[in-house]
């Protein structure tokens, strides 16, 4: 139990309102899982959350909630919100700020998009999407106040709409990618009204922002049971709605999501990236082919533009931050180094993204896309001294340390006597060997030839 959350909801009582734990953190603690965050629930406005708490900052549109810093830890404090439908629904009084009391709007095909309408406690609950979301607990008392039959169905483990499941998908599409995801994460079985629900409304996810879905991917891929998830979606019908799937298969995508999970349950770092690195890359090799037909002058144009399609497709369903569009980019322009085997790999190993590249290069042999015999290759040749082409620097000082302190012992020597300018120039240089390495990468993936390839073609590209 958070001692973080349990003081907020100590002050908000002391200050005379009801409050209490709410839905997911209750809902994992009987499960026997960590819970990841912890929401409070209370009858106070979110003004007055506000002049309670120092750190506190008013967030959302659609309901406006509160996120109470504390110690390091944010606890989301929200107001009990009031049961609305489209009969009762109407739009806001003239002048009415975000936090008046009005009617939510509704939308003529059901779709909430406004839902400042505040309530009673029992109200909140049937307001909530999932029985097992509808639990509250009073630390205080020690006690479990539950409206929706939620701990019978935490008991046999089962996932169920509140109300009409058609109606709620309805209000808002996304409770269908939830339904999935908690599905997958908490291996629920769902409710066989609510699964009925979902063919029947599952194109309304189409109207949802782009903004929306891309956190749903990163929830519903990155919380370490991406696979099933998938699997889930497919069983549902929902992979178009989300994603744009290559023509010629998602071997590789399945083969990240595992690794992936995989990654999580050892704790390693992720990224949303190296997905969509995954995702896309059949159809970026396929128009770098195209690419490496074009003339020698629109080549590199050409292989830029391949590496910008596929995203711009993408942002048409879920809006991917650049960040992971450049990290993505960087591991597809370092695939042709990989398939060449340099005749030294420091400036290779050396590359920001090796790691990335690497572990992307060991997929693709999985679905035997690549030899398996090049992926050892290149596991061999981070492995101090025993590299098939290991440089004199990485026998003496071994894998990425190595690799870095060669790439500084050969920059410039204004760099070494702190001259200002010399960040400039190797930023400029970098710029360089990026553009020789996306003409490199369309050559490759045209024919896998093997190329002599500038020095500066390993170097590392600008960060996002």
């Amino acid at each position: 139990m958070s001692k973080n959350a349990v003081a907020v909801v100590t002050r908000l009582r002391e200050a005379g309102f009801a409050a209490y734990l709410v839905g997911g953190c209750v809902r994992d603690l009987l499960l026997g899982r960590a819970p990841k965050d912890f929401d409070v629930a209370t009858d106070a406005r979110p003004e007055d959350i506000c002049a309670l708490f120092q750190r506190a900052r008013l967030v959302g549109r659609r309901f406006r909630i509160v996120h109470v810093r504390m110690r390091g830890e944010m606890i989301e404090v929200s107001t009990f919100r009031g049961v609305v439908d489209a009969d009762t629904a109407g739009p806001p009084p003239t002048g009415a700020s975000g936090l008046d009391d009005a009617a939510a709007h509704v939308a003529a095909n059901g779709v909430i998009l406004r839902d400042n309408a505040y309530g009673t406690l029992d109200e909140d609950a049937l307001r909530r999407d999932f029985t097992v979301n509808a639990l509250y607990y009073d630390p205080a008392e020690d006690v479990l106040l539950d409206y929706c039959d939620g701990l019978a169905d935490i008991g046999s483990r089962t996932l169920r709409l509140i109300g009409d499941p058609a109606t709620r998908f309805r209000e808002d599409p996304v409770r269908i990618l939830r339904a999935v995801r908690f599905a997958a994460k908490l291996d629920l079985a769902i409710d066989h009204a609510t699964e009925a629900a979902i063919a029947p409304t599952r194109e309304m996810l189409a109207a949802v922002p782009p903004a929306r879905l891309f956190d749903e991917f990163g929830k519903l891929f990155l919380s370490g049971h991406g696979a099933r998830a998938f699997a889930l979606l497919e069983h549902f019908g929902l992979i178009s709605a989300l994603l744009p799937l290559p023509k010629s298969g998602d071997a590789l995508f399945r083969r990240a999501l595992a690794n992936t999970d995989e990654r999580l349950r050892a704790n390693r770092p992720v990224t949303p990236g190296f997905l969509l690195a995954a995702l896309l890359w059949p159809d970026h090799r396929q128009r770098c082919q195209q690419a490496a037909r074009a003339s020698r002058a629109e080549r590199q144009h050409a292989v830029e533009q391949a590496g910008k399609a596929g995203f711009a497709a993408l942002r048409r369903r879920i809006a991917t931050p650049r960040r992971h569009t450049y990290f993505a980019r960087d591991i597809w322009e370092l695939q042709p180094l990989l398939e060449r085997r340099p005749e030294s790999t420091a400036d290779v190993i050396a590359h920001r993204r090796f790691r990335a590249a690497y572990d992307f290069l060991l997929l693709r042999a999985q679905i035997g896309e690549v030899p398996a015999a090049l992926a050892e290759w290149w596991t061999q040749a981070q492995t101090p001294g025993a590299g098939p082409s290991a440089s004199a620097t990485e026998r003496a000082f071994g894998n990425d340390q190595g690799a870095a302190l060669a790439g500084e012992e050969s920059s410039d020597s204004d760099a070494a006597s702190g001259d200002n300018h010399a960040p400039k120039r190797r930023r400029r240089r970098r710029r360089r060997g990026r553009s020789r390495g996306r003409a490199d990468a369309a050559a490759f993936a045209a024919n896998g030839s093997a190329m002599h390839t500038a020095r500066g073609a390993a170097t590392s590209r600008p960060g996002p």
